[in-house]
């Protein structure tokens, strides 16, 4: 797991969200353990085998390469549903803690991202992306909304904005695979928070053709 190609950081960047997250995971735990009725005292009983410097690379791992959660669950020995979960509770205060980009900054909201393209008029890039997941059950509502017409699997698809050298600055929360980019790009409000703002470049392709007319920066 310290492999490079396998997470895409350093062992020095790994350190300090091992130091800056776990804090903001253990206390969110705590919170979730005292919100539910319990017969036990807070702390008590059996102890994570999955503990959070290995639930944190396995998030890092499902977010870089989009892998299905058997696959770190095969590797910690754990099962997928605890991978789920796990990455579910991580996922939080990875976008709590925010995206550094240069010393000192951090961006925590897309607002915050489209403001620091805005500042010099840098270059941004967005598209969407899909991961594949199982079929919903059958009788769950809505189940055909996970098929993507593009890939014709079930999936689940995000937004990803980047700057100009491909740096990940925002990733949206996942929405049915069904759903379409330009769609995904309109709920999520790019378009008016660039309406009146400073111009900057942002490329797409032609999934997102027709909001430029709505915008300049297009």
């Amino acid at each position: 797991m310290a492999e490079y190609r396998v997470i895409g950081l350093s062992p020095d960047v790994i350190a300090e969200l091992v130091a800056e997250v776990g804090p903001l995971w253990h206390e969110q735990h705590l919170v979730r353990l005292a919100a539910r009725p319990r017969r036990r005292a807070v702390g008590a009983g059996a102890k994570h085998k999955f503990v959070f410097i290995d639930r944190l690379p396995a998030t890092l791992v499902s977010l870089r390469h989009g892998t299905t959660h058997d696959v770190p669950a095969c590797w910690f020995g754990v099962d997928r549903s605890t991978v789920t979960r796990a990455i579910g509770e991580v996922r939080p205060p990875l976008v709590q803690r925010g995206c550094t980009v240069a010393p000192g900054i951090r961006l925590g909201s897309l607002a915050e991202v489209i403001e620091h393209l805005g500042a010099d008029g840098r270059t941004g890039i967005i598209d969407g992306t899909e991961i594949r997941v199982r079929r919903p059950a059958t009788g769950r509502k809505d189940r055909d909304k996970f098929v993507s017409g593009k890939t014709k699997q079930n999936a689940v698809k995000s937004m990803v904005l980047t700057g100009a050298e491909g740096r990940v600055l925002f990733c949206s929360p996942v929405r049915p695979g069904s759903c379409a980019d330009i769609t995904q790009a309109r709920q999520l409000g790019p378009v008016q928070l660039l309406v009146g703002g400073p111009f900057m470049e942002i490329l797409a392709d032609v999934g997102y053709q027709g909001m430029g007319a709505q915008t300049d920066a297009w």
